[in-house]
């Protein structure tokens, strides 16, 4: 029988429907090629946060008449010390670096002309910050966008990088006699063929998963779309009863928290008497485009508790979550909160925040314009991929990932040895369109999680429900969790905290084995009740103690457990560790 005719009207709306998707698609096409061509940086942010700087900086002229005499008084101070240094060769420098820039902390970056190319750039640097900072009227946001492209641009002509300006590469080209450059140019061929080819870089190869790294003896018990678990053999003829859950962040393979045997945190945790499991992110591709948020707590977290649960009926769980791992793990601990299930014996989260409001220098990229330019990006991939981010990422850190490894390699003719944190890092993973859209849209930009607008299961879930003891670990240097964001959990439940701050960054800090030198940490419980201090008050109240943040862990969760009994039986085995997801590329 044939079909009625369709009205006008009908006709109408979906041709417009039609053609608005059309327009759209075409958007997200030019944005995505702009992207490969911008390092996955919008271009509509940077402009909007010039143009409200450079308007309102125009618009002030006593910041600009400001500018002018802290110009000169900078040319008088370089001028001051250049006369100084022609009476007295030990004349101090009139600035110093700022900490953490080893930039000029050579000895020949203390003898003239290279001593007053140093001066006269960071002097130049400092009134870049003036320039950039306090201009009247101009958002916080764009005030910190613009100073941190004015401080990459600048940097591009730090005397540093230049062979020509920088004595230490200076005198190694003389020392070898050229051989330093055409080394380098050696290595910068070598490292391109290798970037284009998708290959692992210089020395990575000796870091294999299975072999060299994530070889803890092990089983794959568990496997669906998303996730296969890990269940670990028991060395010790007891354990504690209560198993350790592992959720690392689907950003980073697992085996971050199982590097080589002496930097293995799940291996230092068998030995301790634990049953520990832990998943492995499945890799996803473009078929995965609309996988979820809320498809990763029920099919990651959830169905691994559901497993363990399984092998273990009688036992609660501590569930430890790492970076993006750890929020999920405080999203999913919520939401069984709110339901009732009380299945968990304690919560640690690594790194890992609930509140965005601070995220860290991420909030360069972090706006409705550069979000939207991402989702573009992804909707044309169906996922993100590591190269697509990878020049925002390098720029958070551009003289640790960029010049100084461009001097080393390319100018100085050297090669970094690789390590196993070094190999790991390179072994990238890719994140699904729609759940990498939904974790920065709800979670960064609209921080729906600490405000209690977060839904899971068609359910807000509230973080003052979780009751259970949780155990938080920041880091000093971290850029991408921030430890005084990390340290906001206190805020938002209503349970027992003890926090840890370790000595390191994002990786290297948790990464903290015993017996590693020049590590510490400081640590303190607040029972519910207590009076939160400010994290600067909390860091000058409990001084730092030497050596590793694991050691304090293990005993909590220790005493958060009952007594030692035999290891509960393996699952059925699918596969030996370290599966089959960690490979995939």
């Amino acid at each position: 029988m044939a079909l009625p005719p369709r009205s006008d009207s009908q006709n109408t709306s979906s041709e417009e429907s039609l053609g608005i998707e059309a327009f759209q698609a075409f958007d997200r096409i030019r944005e995505a090629l702009s992207g490969q061509f911008t390092g996955g940086i919008s271009p509509g942010s940077l402009m909007m946060a010039y143009a409200d700087w450079a308007f309102h900086l125009a618009q002030a002229p006593g910041k600009q008449a400001e500018l002018g005499v802290k110009a000169g008084r900078k040319w008088q101070r370089l001028l001051a010390h250049l006369m100084s240094y022609a009476m007295d060769p030990g004349a101090a420098p009139v600035i110093t670096p700022l900490p953490g820039d080893r930039r000029f902390r050579g000895e020949p970056w203390a003898k003239p002309p290279f001593s007053w190319m140093s001066q006269a750039f960071l002097l130049q640097q400092q009134w870049l910050h003036n320039v950039t900072h306090e201009v009247p009227g101009v958002t916080k946001h764009h005030e910190d966008v613009v100073s941190f492209a004015a401080k990459q641009m600048l940097d591009m002509f730090s005397p540093s990088n230049h062979p020509f300006t920088n004595p230490e590469v200076l005198a190694r080209t003389w020392s070898t006699g050229g051989m330093n450059l055409l080394k380098g140019w050696q290595n910068w061929l070598e490292d391109t063929i290798r970037q284009i080819s998708h290959a692992p870089p210089e020395g990575g190869d000796a870091f294999m998963p299975g072999q060299d790294v994530a070889v803890t003896p092990g089983k794959v018990i568990f496997r669906n779309h998303l996730i296969e678990l890990i269940q670990y053999t028991p060395v010790t003829e007891t354990v504690h009863p209560e198993p350790v859950l592992i959720v690392p962040a689907w950003i980073m393979k697992y085996y971050i928290l199982d590097l080589s045997p002496e930097n293995s945190l799940i291996r230092w945790l068998v030995a301790q008497g634990h049953t520990v499991f832990a998943i492995s992110w499945r890799n996803p591709g473009a078929e995965d485009r609309d996988l979820t948020l809320e498809d990763y707590r029920l099919q990651g977290a959830m169905a691994a508790l559901d497993e363990i649960s399984r092998l273990v009926p009688d036992q609660k769980i501590h569930a430890t979550g790492y970076c993006l791992g750890g929020t999920l793990l405080s999203i999913a601990a919520a939401a069984m909160a709110g339901e009732g299930d009380d299945r968990l014996a304690s919560l640690t989260l690594l790194a890992a925040q609930v509140d965005f409001t601070e995220p860290g220098e991420l909030a360069l990229f972090i706006d409705p314009s550069q979000l939207h330019f991402l989702e573009s990006m992804m909707w044309n991939r169906g996922y993100l991929s590591a190269d697509q981010m990878a020049g925002a990422f390098q720029l958070l850190r551009s003289n640790d990932l960029i010049w100084s490894r461009m001097v080393h390699d390319y100018l100085m003719g050297e090669r970094t040895a690789m390590n196993d944190l070094m190999a790991w890092n390179a072994d990238s993973t890719r994140m699904p369109y729609r759940m990498h859209a939904e974790y920065l849209r709800k979670l960064y930009l609209e921080n729906e999680l600490s405000s209690g607008r977060f839904t899971a299961g068609g359910k807000t879930v509230l973080l003052q429900n979780i009751r259970v003891p949780a155990f938080a670990v920041g880091t000093e240097r971290d850029h991408v969790a921030p430890w005084k964001s990390v340290y906001k959990i206190h805020q938002f439940t209503d349970c027992d905290v003890t926090f840890a701050l370790t000595s390191g960054g994002h990786n290297a800090g948790i990464v903290s084995p015993p017996g590693h030198p020049r590590r510490r940490y400081r640590l303190a419980t607040r029972t519910h009740g207590d009076a939160l201090l400010p994290p600067e008050t909390w860091a000058e109240a409990n001084p730092a103690t030497e050596g590793s943040w694991w050691t304090p862990w293990q005993a909590w969760l220790a005493a958060h457990s009952a007594a030692p009994a035999a290891p509960p039986a393996m699952g059925r085995a699918l596969e030996d560790a370290p599966g089959t997801y960690v490979f995939q590329r």
